[in-house]
């Protein structure tokens, strides 16, 4: 059983070698899916699958942090997923609180949270609230947590505040209608002011967004890894990177 993880570890050494760290993507989102099948196959309650992927969740913002990784955006709870049962939504939300607490003891990590925190239990959006106060000034890796987020409500969301920002200061909706552009809906979404995500990995083998920055990942690279998001390991990730670090990047047609 130990042979395969050393060469696991020595095979990652080899990728992690050859890495150009200015091909390396600055801003990675992270679609961690396949908990559920995890503990499914696993014989054990699905808490266990959404646990083992919360442990893994901390290992991996690890990875990002050792390989200079700027932002990283965790889709771990979307809008669409608030309506599973109450008992597995208490016990998730349960455990996306610890891993906030977990967060939370870590030096210069700053985390905020992306998504409508009105879904939420009240407990569970005041600690995102309260964390991403604490952090604001935090200078190391930046976590975005999306937590009952859904894309195209917050782009709903933009529109809303823009036009009641515009509107208080007396335009008509002509008016905000002729000057409206792209830059006034990117400077109200949810990650306001960062750079859009250079990849966005989805684990579970799924191969489509299912919602997750809709608008800032219209120029995204995109790997998918057919591991369950438990599974998902360092070389995993590194071979997430090579294969972003290989890619001509095209923003247009």
């Amino acid at each position: 059983m130990r042979l395969p993880g050393l060469l696991y570890r020595l095979y990652g050494r080899v990728i992690a070698k050859d890495l150009p760290p200015e091909k390396l993507p600055h801003h990675i989102g992270m679609m961690v899916d396949g908990n559920r099948r995890w503990a499914k196959l696993a014989g054990a309650p699905t808490a266990h699958g959404h646990q083992a992927g919360a442990d893994n969740i901390i290992e991996f913002l690890g990875w990002c942090d050792e390989f200079g990784i700027r932002t990283v955006t965790l889709y771990m709870l979307s809008t669409d997923n608030m309506n599973r049962s109450s008992d597995e939504l208490e016990q998730l939300m349960g455990i996306i609180a610890n891993m906030l607490d977990r967060l939370g003891e870590k030096p210069n990590l700053r985390i905020q949270p992306v998504g409508s925190l009105e879904l939420l239990p009240e407990y569970l959006s005041a600690k995102l609230c309260s964390l991403g106060e604490s952090t604001k000034d935090a200078t190391g890796l930046h976590v975005n947590v999306a937590v009952g987020y859904g894309g195209r409500r917050e782009i709903v969301d933009a529109v809303k505040e823009l036009l009641r920002d515009e509107g208080r200061v007396g335009k008509s909706a002509e008016q905000i209608a002729d000057e409206l552009d792209i830059d006034d809906v990117s400077r109200y979404l949810y990650t306001r002011g960062q750079p859009d995500p250079d990849l966005v990995i989805r684990t579970s083998g799924e191969q489509r967004l299912s919602g997750f920055l809709t608008w800032q990942s219209a120029y995204s690279e995109f790997y998918f890894c057919e591991a369950l998001w438990p599974d998902f390991r360092k070389v995993d990730f590194l071979r997430a990177l090579r294969d972003f670090a290989d890619r001509q990047r095209r923003f247009g047609s």
